[in-house]
């Protein structure tokens, strides 16, 4: 895959607007997903991901072929993303004693907003992503990548050192508090990760609606997902707290945002 991005990114730099188009195509949902653990709402993502793509338009030519293609992409965007604060994602992070106190609030017995059996599946993966990936955003933006470089989408320390631009050593570091920080959060409050605690993605359906967290009428997750809480114990002797990210799959990204580069930049 490597060879073939620089194949076409050659070809961009010599102008061959089509070889460029081939290029943003792969790494679109790349970006997308990064921003999208990142900050949570697919607006603030969509938003930062057509930025950062742009980034990599505007700086193809300065693309050295002295790393991987795509750990340059990845830089560009987390030197992006480290400062970025999008509108409802920086009015959904809080502190991780207030989340954990939205944890314990509304948990019912009683589902309103499901008809039956399929949209009660829908419903408890739609609580499972946003209630998880909200959880990072009780981390700083630079812990916050770090977790999300290694944990989730299994950089090794080295890579992902490479990507941020710090020393491998910061990186460990980085990367070991914010572990112990999701670890903890997680091993204390979530069904999935200990049978025994009481809070089950059911649970938190109606409090959640109520709260305009979730939208049943909008899923901004479940419909991309395959029930990734019944992978959380399919995926061999990984530690659950590490599974529950790592089971959620990939969610392709928005095809407005091919359309407005291309509008932009591409076309014009």
């Amino acid at each position: 895959m490597e060879n073939k991005l620089n194949l076409l990114v050659k070809k961009a730099n010599e102008g061959d607007k089509k070889s460029l188009e081939l290029v943003i195509l792969e790494m679109n949902d790349l970006v997308y997903n990064l921003s999208l653990k990142m900050l949570l709402f697919p607006e603030d993502a969509e938003d930062a991901t057509q930025e950062i793509l742009i980034k990599v338009i505007t700086h193809l030519s300065t693309f050295q072929y002295q790393s991987q293609f795509t750990t340059w992409v990845y830089r560009i965007a987390t030197n992006y993303l480290i400062t970025y604060k999008g509108k409802k994602s920086k009015q959904f992070a809080m502190p991780f004693k207030e989340y954990a106190t939205l944890i314990d609030s509304g948990q019912s017995d009683t589902v309103t907003h499901a008809k039956n059996a399929g949209e009660l599946a829908l419903l408890e993966e739609e609580v499972k992503v946003s209630c998880t990936q909200g959880l990072l955003l009780c981390l700083n933006s630079s812990d916050r990548l770090v977790y999300i470089l290694a944990e989730i989408l299994e950089f090794t320390g080295k890579e992902g050192a490479e990507i941020l631009q710090i020393t491998p050593e910061n990186f460990r570091k980085k990367l070991s508090r914010s572990r112990e920080k999701i670890r903890n959060f997680l091993t204390n409050k979530c069904g999935l990760v200990r049978p025994e605690n009481p809070c089950r993605c059911r649970k938190k359906i109606d409090f959640l609606t109520h709260q305009k967290v979730i939208n049943p009428d909008n899923l901004r997750f479940a419909q991309f997902t395959k029930r990734s809480m019944d992978l959380v114990n399919q995926i061999g002797d990984l530690e659950k707290t590490v599974a529950i990210y790592r089971a959620t799959p990939d969610i392709p990204a928005p095809e407005t945002i091919m359309k407005t580069i291309k509008e932009t930049i591409l076309i014009t």
